[in-house]
């Protein structure tokens, strides 16, 4: 019974009313003045809202290149590219091997099977690779007979 009378709002709105029919000559403006705020929000909000149409973008082209390369500009710089791909490429594969090995030799020191650890993780690579090949090969819509035709080298410069 507590909890039914604790959220009742009878009384509150009882002693409000006993309350505002006592004479008092603020009354009424002391009403008004807490409406106000109420009433100006209820007017903001029920404004009605119009949207501009957005400025249309202004696009900004790259002009990192020359617009009068010729195509041995082209190719000799795609070359440079593809060099600078692989070196990369071949220092993130020596760092992960430096890494296989550290941890290696950290299992090893554990008393793990170093070994069977190690098979795992390159059959999983391997299987890793082969989706993104074919995931890749799917992509480009190419067929079973010229899959494995394109070195990674020539695939990746599209000679």
């Amino acid at each position: 019974m507590l909890s039914k009378s604790r959220f009742n709002p009878k009384p509150g709105i009882l002693d409000f009313w006993a309350e505002f029919r006592k004479p008092n000559p603020y009354r009424w403006p002391i009403l008004l003045a807490s409406m106000a705020p109420f009433a100006l929000i209820l007017y903001w909000l029920a404004g009605e809202t119009s949207y501009k149409a957005p400025e249309r973008p202004r696009i900004t082209y790259i002009t990192t290149f020359d617009s009068d390369r010729s195509d041995e500009e082209i190719v000799a710089s795609n070359i440079e590219n593809q060099e600078v791909k692989e070196l990369r490429e071949a220092a993130e594969a020596d760092l992960a091997q430096r890494k296989r090995e550290l941890y290696k030799a950290l299992g090893a020191a554990a008393g793990m099977d170093v070994d069977e650890i190690e098979r795992r993780a390159n059959e999983r690579r391997a299987a890793e690779e082969a989706a993104e090949r074919a995931r890749r090969d799917a992509m480009f819509g190419r067929t079973g007979e010229n899959v494995g035709s394109e070195t990674p080298s020539q695939e990746s410069t599209g000679s």
